[in-house]
């Protein structure tokens, strides 16, 4: 079994990012969106963590926790949304035979990308989360996103319901190099 080298800080903020192993057309999390709040909630419930960010999209999902003080382990928090939510929806999904010997659904990549966030950074990648339904295609505002949490942020004046429209901004390649960000004074 590979060892991933992770960094293990209690009571730190991460950003993860979490792929469908099919993600080519693969619009499954946004179809299946109830199913994917309930497990999140059922999740925090048996292992809280606070969720500073988050957006949805069909086959990925970016996000922001913060865990516990005295608590670092991210990775069965995963473990439990990613089998959680594979029994909570329809089977069908093509299974490799490995992933059968280790009693895997074929819906998730196995692995997830983690970064341990320090305070600076964090209105940054919080900015390019909100971002992403943009960056991919999906809306042409970020406010047109149903399934993150931006509206809750616009909400709280955080942000501007026409933050980041498209056309007020030259974005490089696809890159969020100039997008405004959410203000440094703002506390998750």
């Amino acid at each position: 079994m590979t060892d991933y080298r992770r960094a293990y800080v209690p009571g730190a903020s991460w950003f993860f990012t979490v792929n469908l192993a099919e993600r080519h057309n693969n619009p499954l999390l946004v179809e299946h969106i109830g199913p994917l709040r309930a497990t999140f909630r059922y999740v925090k419930q048996r292992h809280p963590y606070r969720m500073d960010a988050v957006v949805i999209l069909p086959d990925h999902i970016h996000c922001i926790w913060t865990l516990p003080p005295d608590d670092a382990d991210f990775s069965t928090r995963w473990n439990l949304l990613k089998g959680h939510f594979s029994r909570a929806i329809a089977k069908g999904e093509p299974i490799s035979a490995s992933r059968i010997g280790r009693r895997e659904h074929g819906i998730w990549q196995r692995r997830f990308w983690e970064h341990l966030l320090v305070i600076k950074t964090i209105g940054t990648i919080m900015s390019n989360i909100h971002w992403n339904p943009v960056k991919h295609g999906w809306v042409a505002r970020v406010v047109d996103w149903p399934h993150s949490n931006f509206h809750q942020f616009a909400g709280q004046g955080v942000y501007q319901d026409n933050w980041a429209f498209v056309g007020e901004f030259d974005f490089a390649a696809g890159e969020c190099d100039g997008l405004p960000v959410v203000s440094p004074s703002y506390k998750i």
